[in-house]
């Protein structure tokens, strides 16, 4: 199990990308439109940099839905290798079976 206090931090981290989701995307559209006029492409430049760093995307970690692992994730499923090693042979996984030859 993970420190709460890192589970914590990650959602607070996701609940920010969601909240700063549309500003970010509108001042990247800009930054990149080349037709646009330079002043306006470095001052949307300085605006995005203004912006809190977890509102990005990238600082989001995935972790295991269950236990909040950061390692070992496996992301179609949303699980740490352990968990979904445990919930396979249980059964409880749709479509996975235990491998025997």
């Amino acid at each position: 199990m993970a420190k709460t206090s890192q589970i914590n931090r990650n959602k607070k981290r996701e609940k920010m990308v969601a909240q700063y989701a549309a500003k970010r995307a509108a001042l990247k559209k800009v930054t990149e439109d080349m037709s646009v006029a330079p002043e306006e492409r470095f001052s949307a430049h300085l605006k995005l940099a203004k912006l809190p760093r977890n509102s990005s995307k990238t600082r989001i970690h995935h972790r295991c839905e269950l236990t909040g692992r950061a390692k070992g994730y496996y992301r179609k499923v949303k699980l740490s290798r352990i968990k979904l090693r445990d919930l396979a042979n249980f059964g409880q996984v749709p479509g996975m079976t235990k491998a025997s030859w």
